[in-house]
């Protein structure tokens, strides 16, 4: 069967934050469907969907909205039927906030912006391809914090050691950085962020000072996730 992906846009700001256009660069033309939960669009039936992406969003998990819900029951049906689900940044929250409760969920202290390196800490089929240490673009200020069993952490930064997690023997998922960003589309957000007064300025100027060389991360990823 040829895969077909549900994207869940978490996006609020659709015109500034662009998730799926950021992760349909790297499906290279597979089918994908999307629906955008916080504008009230209802989630669809799961049939017929091989695989499940969940995007970053401007939300904090920490400050409950209606449309989580709507998310949460949708991660549990299909955790529940064996669908591969991938979660990034808020969407790798989320699982963790579905499936084990918002406590799990905490402030990032520090909160990471810009660029970071990653080092693999466990291993696991998604992530086998990667390299030990790989750098990619970061933006949150929640993290994932001590998930309970079955969590299983697969990689950190220095400032979160919750940057990769799977539930258990699931497939399901996450990333809390942004790998589906290339450099340069990473560059022209924090630009963009800055002419509207976003803060934390000073660690977007920070980020814009130095921008690694582009990589294939995200698509090594999707296609071990797209074998699942």
């Amino acid at each position: 069967m040829a895969p077909r992906i549900l994207i869940v846009n978490n996006a609020v700001h659709r015109h500034l934050f662009k998730p799926t256009w950021h992760w349909k660069a790297h499906l290279k033309g597979v089918d994908a469907s999307v629906v955008n939960v916080p504008s009230g669009e209802p989630a669809p039936d799961l049939d017929g969907f091989t695989h499940i992406l969940l995007t970053g969003s401007e939300a904090s998990i920490l400050e409950h909205k209606p449309w989580f819900d709507i998310e949460v029951r949708l991660i549990r049906k299909a955790v529940k039927r064996g669908i591969p689900i991938l979660g990034s940044c808020f969407g790798h929250q989320m699982l963790v906030y579905a499936l084990s409760g918002q406590q799990y969920v905490a402030r990032s202290n520090p909160p990471e912006v810009g660029w970071a390196q990653i080092e693999m800490t466990g291993s696991d089929p998604l992530f086998d391809a990667l390299p030990n240490l790989w750098p990619t673009f970061v933006y949150h200020f929640d993290e994932a914090s001590n998930p309970p069993d079955p969590w299983i952490k697969l990689g950190r930064t220095m400032h979160c050691d919750t940057h990769l997690l799977r539930y258990g023997t699931a497939k399901a998922w996450g990333i809390q950085a942004h790998p589906e960003i290339s450099s340069r589309k990473a560059k022209f957000f924090i630009r963009a962020t800055l002419l509207m007064g976003r803060k934390p300025s000073k660690h977007l100027f920070r980020a814009l000072r130095h921008v690694p060389a582009a990589n294939d991360v995200a698509d090594r990823i999707l296609h071990r996730f797209l074998e699942q």
